[in-house]
């Protein structure tokens, strides 16, 4: 096998400064994404530094470092709990939708977009990105605080309203009939609700399978078990990382204690690949143009996605410091957007555009918010 001296030169170029900006973060105690997206402005194709030869690698690695990220959250709660926290945050779901997809379908509206558009950009708004918001948890510290489980149940709603919504824009955009939406919203919510239950029922058998006393094998088994789980939820249009999320959650007690043990240090390298991949799909050229629509429109829905975090963890009894934390984490988007302007296509370049820099602000602004002090509010 021939070995790419470009390939290994660039990545460990790549790795090194990954690793002085993640060491640069935590000396001053904020979470390394937003450096890691910036980093990935400069040594994309149209930056200072560009790294071709990665390319492929960083493509594939980032797919794997959402799964691992997810995966792992999961491995910090059992089903049991969090199918009773999700019972509880319907109504956090419905304020949800109503407070972050409205904004996008105004913009949307108020920029001239055609149907197509407004509805596409009400769902970059809504969703919040899973992966940002599973990494900044964990490096802050915070997967045992009062509010997470709220926080948690708000980001796997969303993801299951996007498996009906996926489909659905995905029909409208190729100009398809009422009735193929609905089919293909139908398959991916019965698909995703129907994992969610065989995990509950199922779950205690999954473990017995993939345990071994071997870490080698329970690495390879856990996330191989991950991957193909993953790969079946976006077959039904569903989400990779809410399949991910189940596989977690299934797995308890010692073995889920191991498989964490063993998966952590391959999720960060992964997770690093995966924000620097953010960065690098984007060629700030052609965001400058949207940048302030971008930005009024990150501020407004950053507010609403606050709110929707304070209302979500007052239903989990959290005082105002972990509604106003639960807020915070929250305000990121990232994957689900790019995703949502993917199924457009690329006749809607400026709604591309907009989205792209939307995702980049809150991307970087949304970590970095979740240090600031609660505000204006008795603590």
């Amino acid at each position: 096998m021939e070995v790419s001296t470009a390939l290994l030169l660039e990545l460990g170029m790549l790795l090194l400064v990954l690793t002085v900006l993640g060491s640069a973060a935590r000396r001053v105690g904020l979470s390394p994404i937003p450096l890691y997206l910036v980093a990935g402005l400069f040594l994309g194709p149209e930056g200072i530094a560009p790294v071709p030869a990665t390319e492929e690698f960083v493509d594939t690695g980032a797919s794997i470092g959402l799964v691992l990220l997810l995966l792992v959250l999961g491995l910090e709660f059992t089903v049991d709990e969090f199918a009773v926290s999700l019972k509880r945050h319907r109504a956090s779901a419905l304020v949800d939708i109503v407070l972050n997809a409205t904004p996008g379908a105004l913009a949307g509206w108020l920029l001239g977009f055609d149907a197509v558009g407004i509805v596409a950009l009400a769902g970059a708004t809504y969703i919040s990105s899973s992966g940002i918001v599973a990494r900044v948890l964990g490096d802050l510290g915070r997967l045992g605080n009062r509010e997470t489980p709220a926080v948690l149940s708000v980001l796997v709603l969303e993801d299951f309203a996007m498996a009906a919504f996926l489909p659905v824009l995905a029909v409208l955009a190729a100009g398809g009939t009422w009735w193929q939406a609905v089919i293909g919203a139908a398959i991916a919510v019965g698909a995703l609700t129907g994992a969610l239950l065989a995990s509950r029922r199922y779950g205690h058998r999954v473990g017995q399978l993939v345990a071994h006393p071997d870490p080698e094998q329970l690495l390879l088994r856990v996330l191989g078990l991950a991957l193909v789980v993953a790969a079946l939820a976006e077959l039904v249009h569903a989400s990779a990382a809410v399949g991910a999320f189940l596989v977690g959650l299934t797995l308890t007690g010692p073995v889920a204690d191991r498989a964490r043990a063993v998966l952590s240090p391959l999720r960060d390298l992964f997770a690093a690949v995966f924000f620097l991949a953010i960065g690098l799909s984007v060629d700030p050229s052609d965001l400058l143009p949207m940048l302030p629509a971008a930005v009024a429109l990150a501020a407004v829905t950053a507010a609403t996605k606050i709110a929707t975090g304070w209302f979500a963890a007052g239903r989990d009894g959290a005082g105002a410091p972990g509604r106003w934390r639960a807020g915070t984490v929250l305000t990121a988007r990232g994957e689900f957007s790019l995703v949502i302007i993917g199924l457009v296509g690329t006749q809607q370049a400026e709604l591309g555009n907009l989205v792209t820099a939307y995702v980049l602000v809150l991307a970087v602004v949304g970590p970095v918010l979740t240090r600031a002090p609660l505000p204006l509010v008795r603590q």
